[in-house]
Parts: C-alpha cells; sequence; structure tokens
C-alpha cells in the first residue's frame, strides 16, 4: 500500500518532467499524509495541468462524506469493478509526482519505517485516480487515491502491496481519457521490476504526521533499527474514565 509520501524535486524540475502548463511554487515535503493536499498532474483540453487535490478519493455520488471510509489507495486488480473507482478509471486518470515512500515492516513487537525511492534518484508518476465530489450546498472537493499492486518478489520483504509508478513515456497514454476506456492502460497497472526502487531504514520519528523534514529520510543503523525493535517495560497504570468520541478523526 502506500500511506505516506515524500515530494523533495523542486518545482521546476517537476514541472520539466511532467509538462504541465502552470509555474507553482511549493516547499519540499517529507511526510505527505492522508486528507492533506497533494500535487496531482491531469490532462485537460489536450493539455497538462497542475492541481491541488485532497488524498482520499470520494466518489461523486457519497451522501456524506462523515459516514465513508478514507479511499488512499485503489487496488489494480479490482479499480474496473469497484463503484468507487470504476468511472475513474476510464475518465479520470491522473498523476501523482513523488521522490519515494515510506512503508512499515514488522520487527519483533513495533513496525520499523523504510524509505523507499527510485534507485535511479529523481522524481516518479504514481498511478492515481481523481474524482470531484459536490455537497447538498454547492461546495466541491477535488480527491484522489493511489493505484496500488501486487509487490514483486524483492519488495514483498517490506509489504505485500506497492503504489504503482507510470513511466515517463507512459504518461500521456496514461493521462489520456478521450476513449472512455481502461482496456488500453491495465497493463500499466503492474509492480515495479526488481531492483528498480532501493529502501534503507529511517526514524520512527516519520509515525507523527506533525513530523516533516529532511531528516525523516534519511538513514539509521542496523543497531538503531535494532535498539527501536527491542520491547519496552510498558507501565501500568490507573484505568481513567475516557470520554466519547468527539469526532476529531472525522475528515471534514
Amino acid at each position: 500500500m502506500c500511506g505516506r509520501f515524500v515530494i523533495t524535486s523542486a518545482p521546476e524540475a517537476l514541472r520539466r518532467v511532467f509538462g504541465y502548463i502552470e509555474q507553482p511554487n511549493f516547499p519540499a515535503r517529507y511526510n505527505v499524509a492522508p486528507t492533506q493536499p497533494v500535487p496531482v498532474v491531469i490532462e485537460e483540453n489536450g493539455a497538462r495541468h497542475f492541481r491541488l487535490m485532497r488524498w482520499g478519493l470520494l466518489p461523486s455520488w457519497v451522501k456524506d462524506p462523515r459516514q465513508f471510509t478514507l479511499l488512499i489507495n485503489a487496488r489494480a486488480e479490482t479499480v474496473q469493478e469497484k463503484p468507487a473507482f470504476k468511472n475513474a478509471i476510464r475518465r479520470r486518470r491522473c498523476l501523482i509526482p513523488a521522490d519515494g515512500y515510506y512503508e512499515w515492516q514488522t520487527l519483533g513487537e513495533r513496525k520499523q519505517p523504510y524509505f523507499i525511492h527510485p534507485s535511479h534518484g529523481g522524481p516518479m508518476g504514481f498511478a492515481g485516480l481523481q474524482e470531484t465530489w459536490m455537497g447538498p450546498n454547492g461546495e466541491e472537493l477535488d480527491t484522489v487515491a493511489i493505484i496500488t499492486a501486487a509487490a514483486s518478489t524483492g519488495m514483498s520483504v517490506l509489504h505485500h502491496r506497492v503504489p504503482v509508478t507510470i513511466a515517463p513515456d507512459d504518461f500521456a497514454r496514461w493521462l489520456d481519457c478521450s476513449s472512455d476506456s481502461a482496456s488500453d492502460v491495465m497493463t500499466m497497472l503492474h509492480a515495479p521490476a526488481d531492483g528498480s526502487f532501493a529502501w534503507h531504514p529511517v526514524s520512527s520519528a516519520v509515525n507523527k504526521v506533525a513530523n516533516d523534514d529532511a531528516q525523516l529520510v534519511l538513514p539509521i543503523s542496523a543497531a538503531q533499527a535494532a535498539e527501536a525493535a527491542t520491547p519496552t517495560k510498558k507501565v501500568v497504570r490507573k484505568a481513567v474514565a475516557v470520554a466519547a468520541d468527539d469526532g476529531q478523526g472525522s475528515l471534514f
């Protein structure tokens, strides 16, 4: 799956790679998380455009977003069948620029985060699907999900799912939705070949969404990773009453 990713390339470098008309200026992001606005590349009227969309797809037919599951990923194997994605894969394909992403591997009683990035360096384009949700009062919300596929043998040591990446030579074909069909792009929805990506363990500081700095992608030593995986003694405290859910986890 893909639950956190990184965008560190300079804005102009991303513009050259993805070929959109706009010239946005935005800071590097080292811990992009669901529900946050993310850069998205779409094709509209024969040209590529840069847009900001909420990460977490919301189908247009949803009545109450508060009662709908957050869709940050779409499985390649069922994307043509699931009601939330079957129209978007035909008509609203997009690219999400990124320089890497995080995955967590279970080690001992804890999960060790890893930073995963293209072996050759530079940015990549996640395969994405976008939808615009319209509320009862006329409000609009552009949303997006990242397509995932079963991991290759090499990457499966970290997780059984990986985000699908689209090769630059295939950007045009992926973004072209003029045929109102997905039959000619489904062969792109597969895991990267072994050797395409490299990874290393990083600090558990990435676990906190509020942390967003260059230190998050720096490798830690095997000793540090092993120390982090060592169980700590639990402190037993007297139970206290907890208030009912106040909606803090709501998307809106």
